[in-house]
């Protein structure tokens, strides 16, 4: 049984707005004020325009090449075998935390009124045994709702957004219309200074701003279930992140401007209030508004669990192609009588839930899925290239222009941000790389692999990208020696990416033409099939 196309182009963006829509909203305005205070506003439009340019690569590539699981699939096209697991590898621990990420924060939320499910750990809100229990509960919730009914999941996705956009527009209008303290703007000086533009784009990583974002892929996941691409992709990918980035701007500014000035002597670091485990509920309690306070604290439940909705869905498509490739057992692949990969839902679950062991709150889990997220987006821009020089003449529903600019820039993007994550967060991913490639080689000497010919010249890449990331974020200034002060690590890693960048292309698979004659014929039998 195969994928079938199922999703029109305002599901998959009312998909993909929902999946951006999740706990980072709740959240993100208070972190990304703490580290940059009022320069989070400019924090916001440079992770939503990076975010929009690496998303206008994997347009054309989804468009062009419409495969449920493109994180894994569109690399193996490109690069081969060792690359596609490299990437899918990354992109599926990225994006496996998010369910547990989304479960977390309505636990915390909820923990307003149930005491009982969170306790404070080093002022920071963990998850207890009851807590946990509630956590299963849910996450098997998100999970029935997938397997039991696609319909019902696509008619909740669009009741969700509805409600989701509606509540953030609500709040961000009265928390204006109550308190507007123009003086809280005065930091926005620090951009003229080291210091604060250090603070900036740590907040773009670190802040929940980039992981903000993340929802933009599912347009990706996706492809391969979804009809009109011509319409559909670029809609998704691209207007899904437009969108949220002018929901963001106008919450981070009423977040900003609503904060009592007296709160702010000792700096935007010291910021506290009653009720900033939820921070809009907080001010709208302190505001008076309580209609409002009643909305967001509902709200506080359903965004997240909708984002979790959905990336159960899309996740469970990466681990699929995985299994399609022969990374992970063919089990992993199998499809349940509604076509819904049945098996790869409770794998993630298993393991997801084991994720609130060493992660037991959500800040722990939103560094380490922004490294790894986004090391993955770095196939877009070079896929993209690779797939110009070797199929020019090739129709394409969707074409980038400028797309060699675009991509470099989109490349050098994605390189940036992973190192703004810091050293603290590369090196587990470091750890967690080492790891895949114990399950890679594995899978290589069992002779599992469905193209046993891996194309390991990709390696001249793809590893010295990672292992040089994790060096420099080591000698760098963001948590490292400071070896590379700032500033000029822009220069070295902008170097550094576009030779990556050089050999990634110069070194891409020497079958693409074949590999995507193929593909294509595949495609045209499972829409016969379909049909």
């Amino acid at each position: 049984m195969k994928l079938t196309r199922r999703f029109t182009p305002i599901s998959l963006l009312m998909l993909s707005i929902n999946g951006m829509l999740g706990s980072a909203w709740l959240f993100a305005p208070l972190y990304a004020a703490k580290i940059a205070g009022s320069g989070a506003i400019i924090a916001w439009v440079i992770g939503g325009l990076a975010t929009a340019l690496i998303a206008l690569t994997f347009a054309e590539l989804s468009a062009m090449l419409p495969v449920a699981g493109g994180t894994a699939q569109i690399p193996q096209l490109s690069h081969g075998t060792f690359t596609s697991f490299t990437l899918s590898w990354l992109a599926w621990l990225s994006a496996l935390t998010m369910a547990p990420i989304e479960v977390q924060a309505v636990l915390q939320y909820a923990s307003t009124y149930f005491n009982s499910l969170t306790t404070i750990v080093n002022g920071v809100p963990t998850l207890t045994g009851l807590g946990l229990i509630w956590a299963t509960i849910l996450m098997l919730g998100l999970c029935i709702v997938n397997v039991i009914s696609f319909k019902g999941l696509v008619r909740f996705n669009f009741i969700l957004f509805l409600f989701k956009v509606a509540v953030i527009i609500l709040a961000t209008f009265y928390i204006m219309r109550s308190s507007f303290h123009v003086s809280n703007f005065q930091d926005l000086n620090s951009v003229n200074s080291i210091a604060g533009w250090q603070a900036i784009l740590s907040a773009v990583a670190t802040g929940g701003i980039a992981f903000a974002f993340t929802g933009f892929k599912h347009g990706v996941e996706l492809a391969g279930e979804t009809r009109r691409l011509n319409v559909a992709i670029p809609l998704a990918v691209v207007g899904s992140v437009l969108c949220c980035l002018l929901l963001y701007i106008g919450l981070q500014v009423a977040f900003i401007a609503a904060i009592d000035p007296n709160l702010l002597r000792n700096g935007w670091q010291q910021v506290n209030f009653i009720g900033d485990v939820g921070p809009f509920a907080g001010l709208a309690a302190s505001l008076g508004l309580v209609w409002i306070l009643k909305l967001l604290y509902f709200d506080a439940v359903v965004s997240p669990l909708g984002a979790g909705l959905i990336y159960v869905t899309s996740t469970a498509r990466i681990l699929y192609a995985m299994s399609e490739i022969g990374f992970v057992p063919r089990i992993f692949g199998y499809l349940n009588k509604l076509g819904l990969p049945l098996v790869a839902i409770i794998v993630n679950f298993v393991i997801g839930m084991f994720l609130f062991l060493p992660l037991p709150n959500w800040q722990s889990m939103v560094g380490f899925l922004v490294s790894g997220m986004v090391l993955s987006y770095a196939i877009g821009p070079v896929a993209l290239l690779c797939l110009r020089l070797d199929l020019p003449d090739e129709k394409r529903i969707f074409k980038l222009p400028i797309a060699r600019f675009i991509s470099s820039i989109a490349f050098y993007c994605c390189t940036m941000i992973s190192y703004w994550t810091g050293w603290e967060t590369m090196y587990k991913l470091g750890v967690a790389m080492l790891f895949g490639f114990v399950v890679f080689l594995i899978a290589f000497w069992r002779g599992k692999l469905q193209h046993q010919h891996v194309w390991f010249k990709a390696a001249i890449w793809v590893v010295p990208y990672i292992l040089g990331l994790i060096v420099f974020s080591y000698l760098g200034s963001f948590g490292g020696k400071n070896l590379i002060p700032f500033g000029w690590d822009f220069l070295v890693l902008g170097i550094f990416s576009m030779l990556i960048l050089y050999f990634a292309v110069k070194y891409r698979h020497d079958s693409i033409t074949v590999n995507f004659e193929n593909f294509m014929a595949q495609q045209r039998l499972v829409e016969s099939y379909n049909a």
